[in-house]
């Protein structure tokens, strides 16, 4: 490999673009060469720009990061594929891992430790964040989890999800996930300030929680994004 790692990023939301794109330029020895907002984009991208890593998000437009993954390993198997996504799920790391990912990193990392991936799967390594991704890499490179078995959780959450959230509350969930304050929920949603308040108020209260991490653990809980 070259001694500059040249990546394109694939994000649908520009802001987490930009904050990734100012991370990666500040150090030496990685390039950004483009950038995609759909995952269609982004294979033409890789098409024409034949990076050596490609950072990816899961849920985007046209087609999801592991459907691009699964894609880019068939079209350019020299290309590494390092998911970047605010779900840690079973069925969503075990895809990835089938797609051919070569590194699955949460959001919520340390900039050290995406560093450290970033750098490890350009050199031809795997990194999967966290101890149960690490167990999940074990069992499907063993062979103890089977294309049946990611799909039992998705048929069992969906029965036993009493919220029944509306698209609107879904779209402020996955922004308050992220961290998101009222302001810029209002400014992403394009509603006023006082709207997103009310929003998430009444998010909170269909979902009986009273902060933040009781929101994150019921929402990783049911799979409600």
């Amino acid at each position: 490999m070259d001694d500059v790692i040249n990546v394109v990023l694939a994000d649908d939301h520009v802001l987490v673009r930009d904050g990734i794109k100012a991370l990666l330029e500040d150090q030496e020895g990685i390039n950004v060469v483009n950038e995609a907002s759909d995952g269609v984009e982004a294979i033409d991208i890789i098409n024409n720009e034949q990076p050596h890593v490609l950072i990816v998000d899961i849920r985007m437009p046209n087609k999801n990061g592991i459907e691009v993954v699964g894609e880019l390993k068939q079209t350019h198997p020299g290309v590494k594929a390092l998911v970047l996504s605010m779900h840690d799920s079973e069925e969503y790391v075990v895809k990835s891992i089938q797609a051919g990912a070569d590194g699955y990193m949460l959001k919520g990392a340390s900039k050290d430790e995406f560093l450290k991936a970033l750098n490890t799967v350009a050199s031809g390594g795997k990194y999967f964040t966290g101890e149960v991704s690490a167990i999940l890499l074990n069992n499907f490179v063993s062979g103890n989890i089977a294309m049946e078995t990611t799909k039992a959780p998705k048929a069992q959450i969906t029965k036993q999800d009493p919220f029944k959230l509306t698209k609107r509350e879904k779209q402020i969930l996955e922004l308050v996930l992220q961290l998101k304050n009222n302001k810029d929920i209002a400014k992403e949603l394009e509603i006023s300030k006082r709207t997103a308040e009310v929003h998430r108020f009444n998010l909170m209260k269909k979902l009986e929680v009273k902060n933040l991490m009781e929101l994150t653990n019921k929402a990783k809980k049911y799979q409600l994004i």
